[in-house]
């Protein structure tokens, strides 16, 4: 496909903000800045290294310095706004790993269930599943040490597991039915993050593409998933953000590149600084930019996942359907620092092609870290009625339909919360691990069942019996998990869908997990009746 060559402005967007994390970066230093600025920034940092000084020198106890200077920092820039940050020497690599798209380790999904390190699934084609690692297995030791029985937290198991690409890992574990101890000697690494978590045709011409974060493979990978179900027939597109809270902008632009018409305008940024001053456009011939699109979100969308939502919904591209999204319309970028620690610092508000802020209200009187919990008490996941904007923030799309900034994408179809099915109950056995311990077993018990049966097969005629419902009560009670009677009424039918989309995951994959889990997304299941609203937009956008 031949594609033409981006203007320099829209070259430079995606590489200064390729590390802009959306979900709250960082950066460092004050350049540039005026004389009487300069003169009292000399004074403030004199007036830390004074007070830093006196404490190491006379305070009457011994003090660790570095933790004092961390402490301070993480207090100075709370000050400034909910998603400027600073990320510790320890867990600064651990936080960039998660957005690469890879990392160096033994390749297993793990869980830590009674003080025990187990192996949830070795990934496919990573180290592990090549020396025999199987899912169930029980971590006892790691390069000799015991672990098991030692408090170990995820943390631990990320330092423990996860080393250069090229180094060993000595592992004792302890498997069902074995009654000796078993040793693998296993080579780390590269292990592929993926963030296109499923793609799959719903019916002959939609497909669905389900992406949980925007990480430095997701454009590539939203890329082969369209081409991949346009090669099976799809006209119309379910593009799945829902709780997807954000990561790199770049990803996000190119993403909305391959959907919008020509020279639409995806996003723009505005900060104190003319360098942080861009717009960003659609500029290729894009793989999707004639089918119909329907966007899903909802309160855990947030950042890059609302550049796409408001660059589709403003130029009138495709339907955004769900709840209103999360509401950060402001850029970070990060700065290592000396020690190997990272700041992430705001630098720029950036405003959808209508010219909207879509950051939701923070500072004095704004309680951030509340605004879920506000929005559940005035109502606002059952209905629309309830959210009210403030006229001032009101813009046109590009075919004059009314949208507003001032906090998060409000979707063009409202989709309240169903909660007559879930309960506190279920969510506990699912929170303590109780529910993933009892599939582990079960799976593992039942493999010879499950070998030969078609996921087609497994979806149209498996079902969680009564008796299998009862074993996970039990193994929820081990785990202090209290049987609530009332809410296993109420929920029982949810948990039985819960327990074989978990259970699909772990005998096939991903996207048998969401085929199965969808049935009961309310969101998506509106979206399925929303493609002959979504085709007009299409029609009116590319006229």
């Amino acid at each position: 496909m031949n594609q033409k060559k981006n203007t320099s402005a829209q070259i430079r967007l995606p590489i200064i903000l390729a590390l802009a994390i959306s979900a709250g970066i960082w950066i460092g230093a004050t350049f540039a800045e005026p004389k009487s600025d300069r003169n009292d920034l000399k004074a403030a940092l004199y007036k830390i290294q004074e007070i830093i000084t006196y404490i190491n020198r006379d305070y009457v106890d011994s003090v660790n310095t570095n933790e004092l200077v961390e402490h301070g920092i993480e207090k100075m820039l709370e000050k400034l706004d909910p998603h400027s940050a600073y990320i510790p020497a320890k867990d600064a690599q651990l936080a960039k790993s998660q957005l690469d798209g890879e990392f160096d380790g033994i390749g297993i999904e793990f869980g830590v269930l009674r003080d025990t390190i187990y192996v949830v699934a070795p990934l496919t084609g990573g180290p592990s599943e090549k020396v025999g690692l199987q899912s169930g297995d029980q971590i006892i030791k790691v390069d000799g040490e015991t672990v098991a029985g030692t408090g170990v937290t995820n943390r631990d198991v990320f330092d423990l597991l996860r080393g250069p690409k090229g180094s060993k890992v000595e592992l004792t574990v302890k498997r069902k039915n074995n009654r000796d101890l078993l040793d693998y000697s296993i080579t780390r690494d590269k292990i592929p993050q993926y963030s296109v978590n499923a793609t799959y045709m719903v019916n002959n011409d939609i497909g669905y593409i389900k992406v949980t974060r925007f990480a430095a493979t997701t454009y590539d990978e939203f890329k082969a998933a369209v081409e991949e179900l346009k090669e099976k027939g799809m006209s119309k597109l379910i593009l799945d953000l829902q709780g997807n809270p954000g990561g790199y902008m770049g990803a996000a632009i190119n993403m909305a590149d391959e959907i919008l018409g020509e020279n639409a305008m995806i996003v723009s940024q505005q900060g104190k600084l003319n360098r942080y001053n861009q717009k960003a456009f659609a500029v290729k011939p894009g793989i999707f930019e004639d089918g119909s699109v329907i966007v899903l979100i909802n309160e855990g969308s947030a950042s890059a996942s609302e550049i796409v939502a408001g660059a589709i919904q403003d130029n009138d591209r495709g339907l955004i359907v769900g709840r209103r999204s999360f509401g950060k319309g402001l850029v970070q970028m990060p700065i290592d620092l000396s020690d190997g620690a990272e700041l992430r610092l705001t630098i720029a508000r950036y405003y959808t092609p209508s010219g909207r802020s879509i950051q939701k209200p923070y500072g004095e009187g704004e309680d951030y870290s509340k605004d879920w919990i506000n929005r559940l008490e005035h109502g606002e996941f059952f209905s629309a009625d309830s959210i009210k904007f403030d006229d001032s923030l009101r813009y046109e799309t590009k075919g004059g339909r009314a949208v507003y900034g001032g906090g998060g994408i409000m979707p063009d179809y409202f989709v309240p919360w169903d909660t007559t099915m879930n309960s506190p109950y279920v969510g506990k056995l699912f929170s303590t691990d109780s529910a993933r311990e009892f599939i582990l077993g079960y799976v593992d018990k039942n493999k010879g069942k499950f070998d030969n049966m078609s996921f087609e097969e497994y979806y149209n005629n498996f079902e969680v019996s009564e008796s299998m419902l009862q074993e996970l009560i039990k193994i929820g009670e081990e785990n202090k998990v209290k049987f609530d009677e009332k809410d296993y009424k109420k929920s029982k039918d949810y948990l039985k869908i819960l327990v074989k989309a978990h259970m699909s995951r772990n005998i096939y994959d991903d996207n048998a997990f969401y085929k199965i889990v969808n049935d009961i997304n309310e969101v998506y299941q509106q979206a399925l009746n929303l493609f002959d609203e979504a085709a007009k937009l299409a029609f009116q956008d590319n006229r």
